[in-house]
């Protein structure tokens, strides 16, 4: 193909590579010069024209866009109209589009002439939706450049729609001693959606203690009653091969072909088969409705993608989906946790505007133990922590309270209602949270012994996105304070009235509430008799 400055006499019937205005109008890039164009340009002034002329050997850029496109179409995909060097593949049917990428990049290395575009592997993709462009840069490309794209595309097919076929699921949710009712129904209302969302139907459930035989035997029944697929969300999360779940896959005669994935959230995930029947056990966060790696799994194999350990290990590239946007599951909060591609920021609020009605004349917060002010000994723990800032909610003696918290790096909020209880000065400390942050730990100025190794180890378990937006201390079983809150609740704790706390909103959040066990009862031990005190006193 010849390119550049033409002169009038070699252009007829060449291709105009730049807009040339003439006689009120433009002939625009791509056009065929005819005669009376060529007139035209010269009465304009211009001595020659830039075009290119297509010589033997040559394939013009619609041909050869639309011969690449054929070529790399593969099962449910509709060729589009080629045009101005560009060939589109439309979905056929609603799935994922199935990319031989390594295929996908030999064939755009071929030759810089020829591009191919597509959506990313396995997104998926909706009807009449744009899944291909095939691009030709030149006006022409040699006949062998593009010979050699069709062999690199037809070998197999470089891309394809593998469409999701409904079918009916099974789901076995287990439970241990304490789990809720509440929380297996919000688990079972999310995986419901999810498989809506592909066409299937959630035909079965099956709830059972978390036990290798309990779940062995649910497997079998729900295989019995004709689920094309099992999903198991345990009680207990899966750490090791020889864990409950996968040993009662491995119990009815499955496979565990692999356990964990290089996606996060979605780690935790199990991908077993009994026979033709694929079992899935759930990563923690298949309980919230965001994007994560169970997602990507359960996709594929309702569009039929057999996927094997080496599929599932190479998932790393891409696999960090902490950024990624909910992409229209159902949920019940109006305002469900935005996933985090940082550390969380957690704030801590010490509530210490009480009267200390039961101590009689004394301010408790202000007796020592240990030679120092209670108050000052909780605070002084919250300060060793990773939260910050550390908000002190004075009411009470509030001159006294600030004056044994002196020289301390902490904001003080002043609660004028603190007579009005407990709930009060719990809402003056979350309207003090900075924006910014993800959450805020609530501290009780009468627990002296609670520690700030205590406190980290609730803000390292924090993780609304992965169901963990309700952090609580428990001790042999019993739970406990400090308590920390995801931002998601402010304004049900904003709305509590009367002398109580928060303690009700973790019953009613039960999927989000995850417990995290201490050695000692630091945590369930306040101080708030003078016999508890003496007992205190005592113990040091």
């Amino acid at each position: 193909m010849k390119f550049g400055p033409l002169p009038f006499a070699e252009a007829e019937g060449a291709i105009v590579a730049h807009a040339v205005k003439v006689e009120g109008h433009v002939l625009k890039k791509g056009h065929v010069l005819t005669t009376h164009d060529l007139a035209a340009i010269a009465a304009a002034g211009h001595e020659s024209v830039v075009a290119a002329r297509i010589e033997a050997g040559d394939v013009h850029e619609d041909e050869a866009a639309r011969a690449v496109a054929e070529a790399s179409a593969g099962r449910g995909l509709q060729l589009g109209r080629a045009a101005t060097g560009r060939c589109n593949l439309f979905a056929s049917a609603r799935g994922l589009a199935a990319i031989d990428v390594a295929r996908l990049d030999r064939l755009n290395l071929v030759d810089e002439a020829v591009t191919v575009a597509t959506v990313r592997a396995y997104d998926v993709v909706e009807p009449k939706q744009m899944v291909v462009t095939v691009k030709i840069i030149p006006f022409a490309v040699k006949r062998d450049v593009l010979d050699r794209c069709i062999d690199v595309a037809q070998g197999a097919r470089v891309v394809r729609v593998a469409p999701f076929r409904p079918r009916d699921v099974g789901l076995v949710l287990t439970r241990l001693p304490g789990t809720k009712a509440k929380v297996l129904d919000a688990t079972r209302s999310v995986v419901e959606a999810r498989l809506a969302a592909l066409g299937c139907r959630l035909a079965d459930e099956i709830r059972c203690d978390h036990t290798t035989e309990a779940i062995a035997a649910a497997i079998r029944d729900l295989e019995r009653r004709g689920a094309a697929l099992v999903l198991i969300y345990g009680a207990s999360a899966i750490t090791d091969r020889r864990d409950v779940i996968p040993a009662a896959v491995e119990a009815v005669g499955g496979a565990v072909i692999h356990l964990g994935m290089p996606v996060d959230p979605g780690n935790l995930l199990l991908l077993g088969r009994h026979g033709a029947l694929p079992v899935l056990g759930l990563p923690g966060c298949a309980r919230s409705p965001r994007i994560n790696g169970f997602d990507w799994i359960l996709q594929r194999i309702i569009a039929d993608i057999d996927e094997t350990r080496e599929d599932i290990m190479r998932l790393g590239a891409g696999g960090l989906l902490m950024e990624v946007a909910q992409r229209g599951l159902a949920r019940a909060e109006a305002s469900p946790p935005a996933p985090l591609a940082r550390a969380p920021r957690i704030a801590a609020i010490v509530l210490a505007a009480g009267q200390s009605r039961r101590m009689g004349p004394v301010n408790k917060l202000l007796t020592e133990i240990d030679g120092k002010a209670m108050v000052a000994r909780v605070v002084d723990s919250v300060l060793a922590t990773k939260a910050s800032p550390v908000i002190v909610v004075t009411g009470h003696e509030q001159g006294r309270v600030r004056q044994a918290l002196r020289g301390r790096r902490v904001t003080f909020v002043a609660n004028p209602d603190y007579a009005d209880g407990l709930s009060t000065s719990l809402a003056r400390g979350i309207d003090a949270v900075p924006a910014d942050h993800d959450g805020a730990v609530v501290c009780l100025g009468d627990m002296p012994d609670v520690t700030a190794g205590q406190i980290d180890r609730l803000v390292a378990e924090f993780d609304p996105v992965d169901g963990r937006g309700i952090i609580v201390p428990t001790h042999r079983g019993k739970r406990g304070n400090p308590v920390l809150w995801g931002r998601m609740f402010f304004s049900d704790i904003r709305r509590i009235a009367g002398d109580v706390g928060a303690r009700h909103l973790i019953g009613e959040h039960e999927d989000q509430v995850a417990e995290v066990a201490m050695d000692d009862a630091a945590v369930l031990t306040d101080i708030d008799t003078p016999e508890a005190l003496d007992a205190r006193r005592a113990a040091s």
